[in-house]
């Protein structure tokens, strides 16, 4: 493999390049390159680099010639199909500009190849958690912090930039950092830890039952204001009237 890591070189090709031709992340590159040989790559991705310097075999990467016409080739078949490829994946991404389609697309590309090659529960079970932090963002803001800290802690992002509020992200930024000191250092005993998930669970119980006790007490305010109106059911001609009628219903309470 050191003889296609030196070729990749020769021929300026850059590894964030190569990884969007063959739809992988940079880190997977890396991890393909660190193969002891190209057969040991994925049929797909290792069909695809063939394709791209136009030979059949691994065995032929040190017979090829490196000249100005190669290299031009090599270039042309790059670009046209990192081309297709954020096509494919752009195709229902119009209304959005040129910087938030990229980041889309890297996202979907990623996702995309991670499910791919890994069907273990532990990946499908991160995704779906990964959606259910997306859906909470708007209403959550310190998941941004969270994300902003990760990005820091992983180099991706200089630790002194802050693209939220600074002073909230600055002291989530501290408090974070303690407690995964902490919990790197295993500096606390295991009773006061599970005194701890206790009272969390505990919290998400209280909170789940709050939105319930709402839920029930809201659905009994709809049925009484369809009730006072004449109506079975909501619908768009009504639905102004019937969530003012609503509203009503749950003022008298107060």
């Amino acid at each position: 493999m050191q003889e296609l890591y030196t070729l990749i070189n020769e021929l300026g090709i850059s590894k964030v390049r190569l990884a969007k031709y063959l739809g992988v992340s940079r880190q997977m590159l890396y991890n393909y390159l660190a193969l002891p040989t190209l057969d040991e790559w994925p049929k797909e991705k290792s069909v695809r680099l063939l394709s791209l310097l136009n030979i059949k075999s691994s065995d032929e990467i040190k017979d090829i010639d490196i000249n100005g016409d190669y290299i031009i080739e090599v270039e042309n078949r790059l670009n046209e199909n990192v081309k297709e490829t954020n096509h494919e994946v752009l195709a229902d991404l119009k209304g959005f500009n040129k910087k938030e389609q990229e980041v889309l697309a890297d996202i979907i590309n990623l996702l995309k190849e991670k499910l791919a090659d890994d069907k273990t529960k532990e990946t499908y079970y991160s995704y779906v958690y990964l959606y259910h932090f997306l859906q909470s963002m708007e209403t959550t803001g310190e998941l941004k912090y969270i994300l902003a800290y990760m990005s820091k802690s992983l180099g991706f992002t200089d630790p002194n930039e802050f693209a939220f509020n600074k002073d909230k992200q600055f002291v989530f930024e501290s408090i974070i950092f303690s407690a995964m000191t902490l919990y790197n250092n295993g500096g606390s005993s295991k009773t006061r830890l599970a005194d701890a998930h206790k009272r969390f669970v505990e919290d998400i119980e209280h909170k789940k039952e709050e939105k319930l006790s709402r839920t029930q007490e809201l659905n009994t305010a709809k049925i009484q204001a369809l009730r006072e109106l004449g109506y079975e059911q909501i619908n768009e001609s009504n639905a102004k009237e019937v969530l003012e009628k609503i509203a009503e219903i749950q003022s008298r309470k107060v």
